[in-house]
């Protein structure tokens, strides 16, 4: 008892040591929302105008106070140390592109690089290599990560996209291969690139206008899908795709007009119109009319419940649909004459298991699959009509897929497995005999083994509503079950995007040091299927944010952790999350991080971004929308007088998908209400967007978070610096 009386005291003190928290000023402003008779005020409203100079002063100032807390944190920069030596031992890791004409083109990363570079050799496996493209030498001064590239045909002339400070805002160059020199550049902004079959032409996406960015709230609307002829200006491109050189498409204006072509169906053309809803809506034409207008034809409309990509054999294609199926199933049509009502079922929903993603060799068309945890493999033979289950060397999550330059020339393929406790390892396949073999692309990464030794448990906890769900919970081996330890709970729960296990030496440093690591499967996720996707979703949004509660309130009641060492995080639409887990819950909490995360939901459709997401979350204009909106927004939420946990808002100042504004205005909020004495805070990352491929500036970013989390939950390796 002594014991804890002086480890409680040790934590007041901590406290007491940067209290009072002076947060810098914030005004208010008398705004509000009508929607449907009821008003919602949103009193920091003036936040999101960042092209006024007293909102940057804002964020800046806020930055800066919070600067001046997490680098007195203990343990912060022996964390970035730690990811960097392991870094250092690492072996090259190699991502293929392409293989043409005995040319592999690739992307490589060396041990202790942090951004990848562009390289070409001579010979699949082996030959000399040529540096192609180096981000970090480019533009003097800057730091730029590769955000595509993409050989033509002929291997002659390649496209390289490129970034800067995570804004997503891609410039496209061309160079050509023999001479390393471009043919042209600064083609901005550019969503995705792709050579035409014959290499004469180049599809892309952009934005209507050449010159906006992403802190304008129109920037992604009226976008299009340009022709570029290499070797000419940007601006004679031909609008290709839009709703402007299609009107009779009524393409909405928040919807991404992108055209492209099929490596493995060259008889054709392929458009589509997307926003964040997964069912697809595709468009195709004869490969014929790519020089004029073409006439585009349905292949698939949202009704018919398509997700994911198409895979083609020639005329054949075959697609994944959740129709009648909530675990998905696999359907097969032809586009000589697609009709996905009488389509054959070529594999049936297997319940329990959902379908994750299709890929294709030269005779079979692979299924990838989860149980919710664990990947299992399903083949079908498009000769012989047989399907079998592929045994995989252990279990994990687990993909298998088809070399993309040899998918109709053999039945190779590449294969990837990793677990929480077990580092990614790549193998090669044949899908002949299913005879797995060590990769001869990549070795297996090296960690200490104590990153590997842990313990893993998988359960199911009992939702408020009696719903299961599945909870994975990772510590060090001979952790008591105490109550005592520190606990960091991280979850998403949208899109339908899964938590599946992999191999994160982020966590595992934390685990390696006594803390629980705790990642609830949350409805949203699509862990159980297209029902739990959907029962997260809009107005069932709810049960995302009371899933998290019920694992924290289970790990509390077993012993994993208590309320004072609990800290939970959510980033991107995890931040809905985790900021209405805690204005609903904030007694379950000692920490909160908030990272580039959705926290003022009613407005998220006013951003750059938002219009595109309002098929996932909803939209203002529609009454039982605008209430699941309501009931999303954590800023909405804040009760002032209320004791909530320490709060850090992460926010990228280039973020084209979340608006730093987000995670500022909840910070706004919630210093002026919470009455705990815990600190809440606004961190900026100013040379990131929504992420980065940059890993000096991820691996300092999450230092803080983590820093921030173990300090407010007592850890003694991060605390403020005498």
């Amino acid at each position: 008892m002594k014991k804890l009386y002086l480890l409680s005291f040790a934590i007041m003190a901590t406290t007491l040591l940067f209290a009072q928290y002076q947060y810098p000023a914030t005004k208010t402003v008398d705004s509000s929302d009508t929607y449907f008779g009821i008003n919602y005020k949103d009193p920091y409203r003036w936040l999101e105008n960042l092209n006024a100079p007293e909102v940057n002063n804002w964020f800046k100032t806020q930055a800066d106070y919070t600067n001046g807390f997490l680098s007195k944190l203990s343990g912060r920069n022996e964390l970035i140390a730690e990811w960097k030596e392991i870094d250092k031992k690492q072996v090259v890791r190699i991502n293929p592109i392409d293989f043409i004409n005995g040319r592999l083109f690739y992307y490589k990363l060396s041990p202790g690089e942090k951004v990848n570079k562009l390289f070409y050799r001579d010979g699949l496996y082996n030959g000399a290599e040529h540096l192609l493209f180096d981000p970090l030498n480019y533009i003097k001064g800057k730091t730029l990560s590769i955000s595509g590239a993409e050989p033509s045909p002929d291997g002659k002339k390649i496209i390289i996209t490129y970034q800067q400070g995570g804004s997503e805002l891609n410039t496209m160059n061309i160079m050509d291969v023999a001479t390393r020199k471009f043919i042209d550049t600064d083609i901005a902004p550019v969503f995705g690139a792709q050579w035409t079959h014959d290499g004469k032409a180049i599809l892309y996406g952009t934005t209507k206008n050449f010159n906006s960015n992403s802190k304008d709230i129109n920037f992604g609307l009226n976008s299009k899908t340009r022709l570029h002829i290499p070797g000419t200006k940007k601006e004679s491109d031909k609008d290709f795709f839009s709703n402007e050189s299609n009107p009779d498409l009524n393409i909405r204006p928040e919807e991404y007009p992108s055209a492209w072509v099929e490596r493995f169906s060259k008889k054709y053309l392929f458009a589509g119109r997307s926003t964040v809803q997964a069912e697809n809506f595709w468009y195709y034409a004869p490969i014929s009319q790519i020089n004029g207008k073409p006439n585009w034809k349905i292949l698939c409309m949202p009704k018919d419940s398509l997700t994911g990509n198409l895979i083609f054999f020639d005329d054949e294609v075959f697609a994944i649909s959740h129709n009648n199926a909530p675990f998905f199933k696999v359907l097969h049509t032809t586009l000589k004459n697609p009709d996905w009502n009488n389509a054959e079922t070529i594999f049936d929903e297997k319940p329990g298991l959902t379908l994750l993603a299709l890929t294709r060799t030269k005779d079979y068309l692979i299924a990838n699959y989860t149980d919710g945890i664990n990947g299992q493999i399903f083949k079908y033979n498009i000769h012989t009509k047989k399907q079998r289950k592929i045994n995989l060397p252990y279990s994990g999550t687990a993909f298998v897929d088809g070399l993309p330059w040899d998918a109709t020339k053999t039945n190779k393929g590449i294969s990837i497995i990793t677990s929480w406790n077990k580092p990614v390892t790549e193998f090669q396949v044949n899908l002949d005999n299913d005879a797995f073999s060590p990769s001869r692309f990549n070795k297996p990464p090296i960690y200490p083994d104590a990153y590997t030794k842990l313990v893993v448990k998988e359960v199911e906890v009992k939702g408020h509503d009696g719903a299961m769900i599945p909870l994975s919970i990772i510590y060090k081996e001979g952790t008591p079950l105490n109550g005592e330890n520190v606990c960091m709970m991280e979850s998403y729960g949208a899109y339908g995007s899964p938590m599946r296990p992999y191999f994160n030496k982020l966590y595992n440093s934390l685990a390696i040091k006594g803390i629980v690591i705790a990642i609830p499967h949350v409805r949203g996720g699509n862990e159980k299927g297209d029902a739990w996707y959907k029962a997260g979703f809009k107005t069932t949004k709810p049960n995302t944010w009371k899933d998290f509660i019920s694992c924290a309130e289970y790990l509390i009641k077993n012993g994993y952790t208590s309320a004072d060492k609990l800290a939970g995080t959510g980033t991107s639409a995890g931040g809905i999350l985790i900021t209405r887990a805690i204005t609903e819950r904030p007694d379950l909490f000692a920490a909160a991080v908030c990272n580039v995360g959705c926290a003022n939901a009613m407005r998220q459709e006013f951003g750059a971004n938002g219009p595109a997401n309002t098929p996932e979350f909803g939209t203002v204009k529609d009454s039982v929308e605008c209430k699941a909106l309501f009931e999303m927004d954590g800023v909405q939420h804040v009760v002032k007088g209320t004791k909530y946990p320490a709060i850090l808002g992460v926010g990228g100042y280039n973020d084209p998908r979340v608006m730093v504004w987000q995670p500022g205005k909840f910070v706004a909020a919630a210093q002026k209400a919470s009455t705990s004495g815990r600190p809440v805070l606004l961190k900026i990352n100013y040379d990131n967007g929504h992420f980065t491929d940059d890993k000096d500036v991820t691996y300092a970013n999450f230092a803080d978070q983590y820093a921030f989390m173990m300090w407010q939950c007592g850890h003694p390796l991060f605390q403020p610096k005498k």
